[in-house]
């Protein structure tokens, strides 16, 4: 297989368009790497690329779980790996493009699980707090014990988290001191637009802005009124959660936009601070000619 190109960074950054682009430069296809993009009939709130953004580039994992579905890191991995496969049997390159790192990780690295044996009596306990108490009581549990663990691993990976649990119960010591990093599935380059903080933070602003018009509040009605709870795992995605809480409460005026707006830059803070410890990742400035620098550092 060649390398695979990785286009990443923060939410608003211009992903989308740039990654599609590299796809038709090189001969590939569109892997996302987002959370939310999974679901059907998200489709405002989470900047669902249109068949015109698209440009012909065919997209994989976009509309593959319904919004009453749970979906779990280990879904992603599975679906994303087999479609990286089947790209690359064709002879095209994959293209991953998104935000979330946790799934982006997933994919491009083996996540060791340590020397420590197995006891599936303590899996089956915490597996229990689980389901009864829910993934982010089983994620804090995690944080008290081993908070550098916890910081790499997303709640709704239960089956690394419990396995990090089940390591810190046999032995004593984190998963984090265990030697078991990540190991490249794949060789790679990756690549982030870096704007600056202020024109990020405009353009984030500007884009919930533009959710809001297009009918965010709408279809999260719609969502809800066909059944979709408002507790669903989707509906706790930015955007999704203010406007159900909005909904509940009666208000959603300025107040449930600057919310929104203020939740999505904290996000991309997030994000931002997550990608920079991604190896082989290119920092690069947002320009005309962004493009060529891509495909020149990609083919060296």
């Amino acid at each position: 297989m060649k390398k695979l190109l990785v286009i990443c960074g923060a939410t608003a950054s211009g992903k989308t368009a740039l990654a599609v682009e590299c796809a038709k430069r090189l001969g590939g296809e569109v892997v996302s790497c987002d959370a939310l993009l999974v679901y059907r009939g998200l489709n405002i709130g989470t900047a669902k690329p249109t068949a015109e953004e698209m440009a012909g580039i065919r997209h994989h994992l976009i509309d593959v779980a319904e919004p009453t579905q749970a979906f779990t890191v280990h879904d992603f991995e599975r679906l994303a790996l087999a479609a990286i496969d089947e790209i690359a049997a064709r002879g095209k390159i994959p293209v991953l493009c998104g935000g979330t790192g946790f799934y982006l990780n997933a994919v491009l690295f083996r996540s060791g699980y340590g020397h420590v044996g197995a006891d599936e009596s303590v899996r089956a306990r915490y597996n229990a707090v689980a389901a009864e108490k829910g993934k982010e009581y089983l994620h804090a549990l995690l944080r008290e014990v081993d908070p550098e663990s916890a910081e790499k691993l997303h709640p709704n990976d239960v089956k690394r988290v419990v396995r990090a649990l089940e390591i810190f119960e046999l032995t004593g010591k984190k998963k984090s001191a265990q030697s078991d990093g990540l190991t490249p599935r794949f060789a790679y380059e990756a690549f982030a637009l870096d704007f600056p903080r202020a024109v990020l933070y405009e353009r984030i602003d500007r884009r919930v802005g533009q959710m809001l018009d297009a009918g965010l509040v709408d279809e999260v009605k719609g969502l809800l009124a066909a059944g979709v709870p408002q507790d669903a795992q989707c509906m706790q995605g930015i955007g999704y959660k203010e406007v159900v809480e909005g909904l509940r409460n009666g208000d959603l005026n300025s107040t449930m936009r600057d919310i929104i707006q203020k939740n999505t830059r904290n996000y991309a803070k997030r994000q931002i601070t997550f990608f920079k410890k991604l190896p082989n990742l290119h920092w690069i400035a947002p320009s005309d000619t962004a493009i060529e620098e891509v495909i020149g550092i990609y083919d060296r």
